[in-house]
């Protein structure tokens, strides 16, 4: 299936790994924060990366998108290592990814209809009805009214200013959507329709998903595959019943412990 940035290689196929991290090791200010760290997540799946506060998940996904530098290692996006990429090529990846940064981080003082547009007016040569069409197209399909387009997010509830920067991340019809605790500070019913609809646009444009997350509601409903950062690298990864069977301390405590052999109870239900 070719999404609408029409870059897709004709070679790509279902269980294809659509990001490779290898040997990925980080430092800020001399303090090591990920150190040989390896993972990969396959097309259609949705990633769940959790691990202690402070580990490094934000840093991890701030080093795959670029925005920070790695000291060794290597990241490949759709087969294309990107520190070896031409410009152009580097560019056709970028149209391909889609970002939820953590508390929706939408510009202030655009409304969201120009939330959503800014990632077509950075990347594509459109006429203006054009892009007003798609972004509301886009705030439909995450579940906002009509009347959302024009409003500001500081006119927008917790739960809004999410879809409404979910929106923007589907903008370019990405084929891969980073999400950065998108349920974060929601209340349970908004953070359980968020996952609903997350898995809902998986399986209806063909995403892939990497979530950070900590929301044991999230990993135990939403995600195919679990990833979990210790000791500066990937601990263990697997299902949610790998996970249940780890012997690892920390994974033992976060996904044994009472609140999650609730969330398995009522989920097996």
């Amino acid at each position: 299936m070719t999404k609408g940035n029409g870059v897709k290689a004709e070679h790509e196929d279902e269980g294809e790994t659509v990001l490779s991290v290898r040997d990925v090791t980080v430092a800020i200010e001399d303090k090591l924060i990920l150190d040989k760290l390896s993972l990969d997540i396959k097309r259609g799946e949705i990633l769940g990366f959790v691990g202690a506060s402070g580990a490094g998940k934000s840093v991890l996904l701030r080093t795959i998108l670029g925005l920070m530098p790695k000291q060794s290692g290597t990241i490949k996006l759709f087969d294309v290592d990107v520190d070896k990429a031409s410009d152009l090529d580097r560019l056709r990846i970028d149209m391909r990814l889609g970002v939820l940064f953590q508390h929706g981080a939408l510009f202030s003082a655009l409304t969201v209809m120009e939330n959503v547009q800014v990632p077509m007016r950075e990347y594509l040569d459109l006429p203006r009805k054009l892009m007003d069409e798609l972004a509301l197209l886009k705030i439909e399909l995450v579940g906002l009214p009509p009347d959302a387009a024009q409003k500001f997010p500081s006119e927008l509830s917790g739960g809004m200013i999410k879809r409404a920067a979910l929106a923007r991340a589907l903008a370019l019809d990405p084929d891969i959507v980073f999400l950065d605790e998108p349920t974060s500070g929601l209340d349970p019913i908004s953070a359980a329709e968020f996952d609903e609809l997350v898995v809902k646009l998986r399986d209806t444009m063909d995403l892939t998903v990497y979530m950070v997350t900590h929301d044991l509601d999230t990993l135990f409903t939403a995600c195919d595959h679990v990833a979990v950062l210790g000791k500066k690298k990937v601990l263990v990864e697997g299902t949610i019943d790998d996970m249940l069977k780890s012997e690892e301390p920390w994974v033992k405590s976060y996904f044994r412990g009472k609140r999650a052999r609730q969330l398995d109870l009522a989920a097996r239900a």
